[in-house]
């Protein structure tokens, strides 16, 4: 590149400098302690997935809910966005990219999303326009909005003996794809933890989920990625995931499809049985057939992603019991 030139700036693809906070943040004295704690990342705005997490915590005395980002995307209409804002910060809560753009998206970050190159252009500027239309409906809610703003990129729980790092993205940057399933390269997320000295990473963001245990110096770790809560995370399937991270086994009554036990703590993917249909109702009420949230979403929405259940599961983790989730209508 010659001094004479800039590189170009695409909104959605790049990762603002302020996203970045590296690893060894995390290795810090815990901002939380709990015995079992539940991390909910990508809700996307969705109320009937929330007043399932409400719920599911409720079966565990003490369990504290962690929402890992992302809280919002769906929620253009006032209601919903107070409804869901409200709720979500009466809990301990980070922010993601969505958060992060609220009330003066960067034109050279778009929505945040810092998406790879094998995400398509078009994804990618519907994701911009989405971004675009929460951010009007953020202005009608200033001091809202600046107190989802101006929370913290990354959590640490001390669970039991073992401290756990709570990312929106990976643990450099809130907007990083280092935890993606496609992209995970076991080297790399093994010195992440060597750096954080975590024990497990509870992360969020690219919307697939996977978990894995990887070697390190501390002993093995693992990473959960939930993929969405608020959105199906399987073909054929419409149930939300969240993280459970517990010094207990999960109870029988909280439906965990996989996990593993690290440090002494289990830590399992639990799914969230929201009420699909009324799901669906809202999502097509607020997003029209031409809408750019529909044509990027809608078809996950009703039949789930491309994804398959098997996929997730890696090194390590092993699936909990029969995958029985709601099939879409």
């Amino acid at each position: 590149m010659s001094a004479n030139t800039s590189p170009v700036l695409r909104p959605g693809r790049c990762c603002p400098i302020a996203y970045r906070y590296g690893a060894a943040s995390l290795a810090r004295p815990p901002d939380l302690t709990a015995d079992t704690l539940y991390a909910v990342g990508g809700l996307y705005g969705n109320p009937f997935a929330l007043r399932a997490v409400l719920e599911l915590a409720a079966r565990e005395r003490g369990a504290r809910l962690v929402f890992n980002g992302d809280f919002n995307w769906f929620d253009i209409d006032d209601a919903g966005f107070v409804t869901i804002n409200e709720e979500v910060l009466r809990h301990l809560a980070i922010r993601g990219n969505v958060e992060t753009e609220l009330l003066s998206p960067d034109a050279a970050a778009g929505c945040g999303c810092g998406y790879p190159d094998y995400v398509s252009d078009a994804d990618v500027g519907r994701s911009n326009a989405i971004m675009g239309m929460l951010a009007a409906t953020a202005a009608r809610h200033p001091a809202l909005a600046a107190r989802l703003t101006d929370l913290p990129m990354s959590l640490v729980a001390q669970v039991g003996e073992a401290q756990v790092g709570i990312v929106h993205g990976d643990a450099d940057s809130l907007a990083g794809w280092g935890f993606a399933e496609e992209a995970i390269n076991p080297a790399e997320v093994a010195a992440m933890f060597d750096a954080a000295r975590v024990r497990v990473f509870a992360s969020t963001h690219t919307c697939a989920a996977v978990a894995q245990v990887f070697e390190t110096a501390a002993g093995p770790c693992a990473l959960f990625n939930n993929g969405a809560a608020g959105m199906p995370n399987f073909a054929g399937a419409t149930c939300g995931l969240v993280t459970r991270i517990s010094v207990r086994p999960a109870p029988a009554d909280v439906p965990a499809l996989y996990g593993t036990t690290v440090a002494g703590l289990s830590v399992d993917a639990v799914a969230l049985d929201y009420d699909h249909a009324a799901w669906v109702a809202r999502f097509d009420r607020l997003w029209p057939a031409d809408s750019p949230a529909a044509l990027s979403y809608r078809r996950r929405i009703i039949n789930g992603p491309a994804y398959a259940f098997a996929k997730a599961v890696r090194a390590g983790i092993r699936p909990a019991r029969p995958a029985t989730r709601k099939q879409a209508a």
